[in-house]
């Protein structure tokens, strides 16, 4: 009789540990889709890619110039003094390596621009995501793209990137 009270306490008691006596709510957010589609991501890609072309021309015409010059100098060769050969192709030198600093010192820039309009884009999203788990009884968000599969109703990609164009309509990038 003692052996089957304590298995009864002890079935009762585990069956009781087993229930949920809240649901949890698993939701999804593509944060790829935030960052790109929102107002503020969008200006910020254009933004980074006009700079980028810009800059992309502005060291074709560069370079074509460098290019132009080694051909004149390689013309004259023949005609220069050695020394006075030698001079010009070190100024060429010079001049392609000083280019080269400038397109890397531009692409850094360009990156360092993009992961501060990232940073500046994830930390606004922050209080907004957060304001919405609480007022939602949110357990837990996910990433989409780590996840298989789902049903699309606990996907909050749209309500949050709505909320992200009212708060920050642009990140200001200069």
């Amino acid at each position: 009789m003692k052996y089957i009270t304590k298995l009864l306490i002890v079935f009762f008691f585990v069956t009781i540990s087993n229930q949920s006596y809240a649901e949890q709510k698993i939701v999804t957010l593509d944060l790829t889709y935030l960052l790109n589609q929102s107002k503020a991501g969008k200006g910020a890609q254009e933004f980074l890619k006009k700079t980028f072309d810009t800059n992309s021309k502005k060291f074709t015409i560069i370079e074509k110039k460098l290019k132009e010059k080694e051909k004149d100098l390689l013309s004259k060769k023949n005609t220069l003094a050695k020394e006075d050969y030698t001079e010009e192709m070190e100024k060429l030198r010079k001049s392609y390596s000083e280019y080269q600093v400038d397109r890397r010192s531009s692409l850094d820039s360009l990156t360092s621009k993009r992961a501060q309009a990232r940073e500046v884009l994830l930390k606004k999203l922050d209080p907004i995501l957060k304001d919405y788990i609480s007022k939602n009884n949110i357990t837990l968000v996910l990433d989409k793209k780590i996840i298989l599969g789902g049903a699309p109703d606990y996907d909050i990609t749209k309500i949050i990137v709505e909320k992200i164009n009212n708060d920050l309509p642009s990140l200001n990038l200069k």
